[in-house]
């Protein structure tokens, strides 16, 4: 009798990206009703977050440039997420024969936390010398 394998981490993370379809499926366009930013209020300071809600707003828009001048972390994490789902879901339906799918690398999460931060200290760097940010 064959042995099943345990669950890798690629199964737990596709399952969690069906999940998160669901979510943002069921879920009405919320982002008019959320409060304003608790950390900006307090200390004038953008913060990591900051401009992630425009920036999805502008990728399901179609513009791109916009939502990466937003927030880089918002085009980078809708690419990742829609390659990794797409390859995991080929190889899956496959059964195997198209090992395609995306696996899980460190420097994926490497990536988005640089973007993070970044985002983070150009958007302030820039508003210390009284350059807007978008």
């Amino acid at each position: 009798m064959k042995k099943k394998s345990s669950p890798t981490i690629e199964d737990y993370l596709y399952l969690l990206g069906w999940l998160a379809a669901a979510a943002a499926a069921a879920l009405p366009s919320i982002s008019r009703l959320l409060p304003p930013c608790l950390f900006y209020q307090i200390s004038g300071y953008y913060c990591p977050g900051c401009g992630g809600t425009r920036a999805m707003r502008a990728l399901l828009s179609g513009k791109l440039v916009r939502a990466a001048c937003l927030h880089p972390f918002v085009p980078y994490a809708a690419f990742v997420y829609l390659f990794f789902m797409i390859t995991q879901t080929i190889e899956r339906v496959s059964r195997g024969k198209l090992r395609i799918g995306l696996r899980y690398r460190n420097c994926i999460v490497w990536i988005a936390v640089f973007l993070i931060i970044g985002n983070f200290l150009i958007k302030n760097i820039l508003r210390c010398y009284g350059i807007p940010a978008l």
